[in-house]
């Protein structure tokens, strides 16, 4: 019988999902928006990588380039036209 979840793939399942939700921690508690323009990247980046894990790679590739590519431009683009820091007074 093949096994659709051997135990190696579980640890890169935990491991995957303690690094996304600490990403998405350091998004929300960073001051600095291009840093959290870049961990937002990283975000995306590893669920992409989860993705593939789960078989779909479809769905990695599109969250690869939309949420790790274009997404990351716009934002820094945005961020270009505004303060770098939250909260900062001109």
């Amino acid at each position: 019988m093949i096994e659709l979840f051997p135990e190696s793939y579980v640890v890169l399942h935990l491991l995957f999902l303690a690094a996304i939700l600490l990403s998405a921690v350091t998004v929300f508690f960073l001051k600095d928006l291009i840093a959290a323009a870049i961990a937002f990247s990283a975000f995306s980046f590893l669920l992409a990588l989860e993705f593939f894990l789960l078989q779909a790679p479809d769905v990695a590739i599109a969250e690869a380039s939309i949420g790790a590519g274009i997404s990351t431009a716009i934002m820094m683009i945005a961020i270009r036209g505004t303060k770098r820091k939250e909260g900062e007074e001109e």
